[in-house]
């Protein structure tokens, strides 16, 4: 896996969204049933912006408002950075340490087609070593490459 476009057709493209008038407790609600971090905000079709676990806990816990009275709008994050689905692994987890966020909608030709985070980065990225690691083995012994569970025993 070197694209993100790869990324996604492992993971799924399924996109969780709220609209920017749900409350922050509907919200919640969702990413637990879904078991994830953030939620893109949409208004109608358009990229609106994106509210996260780490949003919630510093503008709505630390500040003693209710999830039930807060509206997404008010919290979400505003500056939004997307990446192509043809960018490199590699550049995205740079620029998601860069710019210190953890979740990235992904665009296909102006289109939202996916979200990625920080720990789909980090597991392609590990995909990506073990296979190279596959591969050198392979040409150093000149035998077939071991299973994954035995990399760690050669090493």
């Amino acid at each position: 896996m070197e694209k993100i476009r790869e990324i996604l057709k492992v993971k799924g493209n399924q996109i969780y969204s709220v609209s920017p008038d749900t409350t922050v407790y509907d919200a919640l609600k969702l990413m637990a049933e879904k078991n994830i971090g953030a939620v893109v905000v949409l208004e109608g079709k358009k990229l609106f912006g994106i509210m996260s676990e780490r949003d919630y806990a510093r503008k709505v816990v630390l500040k003693s408002k209710f999830s039930k009275e807060v509206l997404v709008k008010e919290i979400m994050s505003n500056e939004i950075f997307c990446i192509d689905i043809d960018e490199s692994i590699t550049n995205t987890q740079a620029i998601m340490i860069q710019k210190r966020i953890r979740h990235l909608p992904v665009i296909d030709k102006n289109e939202l087609v996916g979200i990625v985070s920080i720990g789909d980065i980090v597991k392609a990225s590990i995909d990506n070593k073990t296979f190279l690691i596959d591969q050198l083995i392979t040409y150093i012994r000149g035998i077939p490459a071991p299973q994954k569970e035995q990399i760690f025993e050669i090493i």
